[in-house]
């Protein structure tokens, strides 16, 4: 057989279900093969959709997801994604394609390293330089895209590579079981947790597996201590528990940061540094837990006392069956945090002001998706007021990105999580910025005949920067655009345009929509002028008034 056809039958042998991208020509051999295989080719409309596309099915499966380009543009194309995927711990597999490297007639027409060139954005990149270097590079790279922490893997198949002849068998996964915390830093962090006045569990994105959360949520239950989560970390616990305080949404001055500060013992679940630090210790402070797959990356924020080090699921439910089923922690001042809290997002959330202020948005959205629903988001304004006030009620059914934090993710992101859960209702919630980042994917939304709604959530301007410019005292310039009619843009793609015109419109658009299943894009006019006096002056002076523990 061909090498193309090796490659691919090493592919099959990953359990490799969809790869999505642009063929080239020199991934022809590579195309002719896979026309033959169970796989199913995903043709998009852009590569870096692609790679976001491949990204997600690994944040939603677990296991890598892979993404096609040829040489060169198409290759360059998905540096982006690369990025997203490593940054964000998503498993990743990207295949490009080469001229060939044996003999050349065409110098250096389209060639770039691309080996070289995703070296910093990967955790393995290679040529793959012969039919022999086959099986091990496949296996090596789902290996090691798979492997905590997950990330982005890239394998380069030449054009004349893909053409030898061979009879090489592939190479079959090794089973493998993660290592366990030693029991003495096991014993010695319950022991802490257990003579702590006021422990919080923080739960960030590491923690996002599916075994954690089981044994997490059995931690809550059984000792009631209270916890908060980072942005990646929101829904591993459900977040309507009685035990939950909030999502560490903004950097500081919120009112979950002053439950973080009163808290004496933090036990850091997950704790990966591409999120924003949502405490910054200091020498002498409070003592901090890690508990995580490796030890912790020291930086000057971060330096915790006890590291719980090993799979993260077994060191929970060790620390869990090492502690009591009842404690005398102190829980009175998180609990005024958490009722303030409370009431400061229900405040806004039936707001008649229209265009629409974001807290309306976040309630309606809430109330209108089930507790099993997805909702991906693009990177804007709006994320931060997802994060704060919108609970998740389940693991990866509120989809951020707080690692890159790249525009233009969400409508692929969606589109993925539309394909992994046909059975749920899927939203995509897009900024018109990131929206147009990535349109073209609305013709490969609807060729794909998924059920999606998607919320163009429109300000005519970059608005996360407008609101950065005017908080740090700059005057407005240079962030404003103008849109196309978006109802229009839909229905020209063959997808259902909705323009929405009153507050207590959205609510009954959405129901509508997912009713007549399908692709629907509904233009939201957004009102975010009050960004700026709520989340960087009203919320630090109401959580202040709090006090301190």
């Amino acid at each position: 057989m061909k090498a193309a056809e090796l490659f691919v039958k090493a592919l099959e042998n990953e359990g490799v279900e969809y790869i999505f991208g642009i063929p080239g020509e020199e991934n022809l051999d590579f195309l002719d093969a896979l026309s033959r295989s169970p796989i199913h080719l995903v043709l998009t409309r852009h590569e870096q959709a692609a790679g976001f596309m491949a990204a997600t099915y690994g944040r939603l499966t677990g296991r890598a997801g892979v993404c096609l380009s040829t040489l060169g543009p198409g290759a360059t194309n998905l540096v982006t994604a690369a990025a997203y995927a490593n940054l964000g711990a998503m498993p990743m597999v990207m295949i490009t394609g080469q001229k060939p490297i044996k003999t050349s007639k065409q110098g250096q027409f389209q060639i770039v390293d691309v080996v070289d060139m995703m070296q910093p954005l990967t955790k393995f990149t290679r040529q793959l330089e012969s039919a022999e270097r086959i099986p091990a590079g496949v296996r090596e790279a789902f290996r090691l895209a798979q492997e905590e922490r997950p990330g982005a893997a890239h394998l380069e198949l030449p054009e004349d590579i893909a053409r030898e002849d061979t009879d090489l068998p592939v190479i079959q996964q090794s089973y493998v079981r993660r290592p366990v915390a030693e029991p003495k830093s096991v014993r010695r962090a319950a022991g802490l947790i257990a003579k702590a006045k006021r422990p919080l569990l923080l739960i960030g994105a590491g923690a996002n597996r599916k075994t954690t959360s089981k044994t997490l949520r059995e931690l809550v239950r059984k000792t009631g201590i209270r916890f908060a989560t980072t942005q990646m970390g929101k829904g591993v616990v459900p977040e309507d528990h009685v035990c939950f305080i909030g999502n560490a949404a903004l950097s500081s001055g919120d009112f979950v940061h002053r439950a973080i500060d009163a808290a004496d013992v933090i036990v850091n679940v997950g704790h990966d540094v591409v999120e924003k630090p949502p405490f910054i210790m200091s020498p002498g402070g409070r003592t901090v837990i890690h508990v995580n797959f490796t030890s912790a990356e020291v930086d000057p924020v971060y330096f915790p006392q006890v590291e719980v080090v090993g799979d993260i699921a077994t060191s929970v439910w060790q620390i869990c069956k090492a502690l009591p089923e009842h404690n005398d922690w102190d829980y009175a001042f998180f609990d005024r945090v958490k009722t303030a809290l409370q009431r400061h997002v229900d405040r806004d959330g039936a707001d008649e002001r229209f265009p629409l202020a974001p807290q309306r948005l976040v309630a309606d959205v809430r109330k209108v998706m089930p507790a099993d629903g997805v909702i991906a988001l693009d990177n804007g304004i709006y994320k931060i007021w997802f994060a704060r006030n919108c609970p998740a009620y389940a693991p990866n059914t509120v989809l951020l990105d707080n690692a890159l934090a790249t525009m233009g993710a969400g409508l692929p992101s969606a589109m993925m999580a539309a394909m992994v859960h046909p059975d749920r209702k899927v939203m995509a919630v897009c900024g018109d910025g990131g929206f147009m980042m990535n349109a073209a994917e609305l013709e490969t939304a609807v060729r794909l005949r998924l059920n999606l709604v998607i919320l163009l959530l429109r300000d005519d301007a970059y608005g996360m920067i407008k609101w950065k410019q005017e908080h740090m005292g700059f005057a407005d310039y240079g962030l404003d655009f103008g849109n196309p009619d978006f109802v229009r843009f839909a229905d020209v793609h063959g997808a259902a345009g909705h323009s929405l015109d009153a507050a207590d419109r959205l609510i009954p658009l959405i129901h509508e929509a997912f009713a007549a299943g399908g692709v629907h894009l509904i233009d939201v006019p957004m009102d975010y002028s009050e960004n700026n006096r709520i989340l960087n002056e009203e919320i630090g002076e109401l959580s202040q008034q709090l006090g301190s523990e």
